[in-house]
C-alpha cells in the first residue's frame, strides 16, 4: 500500500498540475505558442505577472512545463507529459 500511496501522490500532483482555468489556459497557450516568457503569458490571459509566474511554477513542479534560457529571457515550453494531458483534456471536451 505504501508504493500505492507513492504513486497516488505523484498523480496527485500532476492532476493539481493542470487543475486550474488558469492552468488549462496555459497548456493550450504554449501548444500553440512555444517559448513565451512569464510577461508573454501574463499578458495573453489577461492576468498579472505574480499570477501567471506561480500558476508556471506550480506546472514546472507538475512535470508539465519545462524552462530554458535565451539570452536574459527564460522561455517556457510543454513537456511530453503535458502533451499527454492536452490530448486527454481534449477527449473531455
Amino acid at each position: 500500500m505504501k508504493k500505492q500511496a507513492g504513486e497516488f501522490r505523484r498523480l496527485e500532483r500532476i492532476i493539481k498540475g493542470f487543475a486550474n482555468h488558469y492552468r488549462l489556459g496555459i497548456l493550450y497557450l504554449l501548444h500553440g505558442e512555444p517559448g513565451l516568457t512569464v510577461e508573454q503569458v501574463a499578458k495573453r490571459l489577461n492576468t498579472g505577472y505574480m499570477n501567471a509566474s506561480d500558476h508556471l511554477r506550480k506546472m514546472t513542479i507538475a512535470g508539465l512545463i519545462s524552462k530554458y534560457n535565451q539570452g536574459a529571457n527564460v522561455l517556457h515550453r510543454l513537456t511530453p507529459r503535458a502533451l499527454l494531458v492536452l490530448g486527454f483534456c481534449k477527449k473531455l471536451k
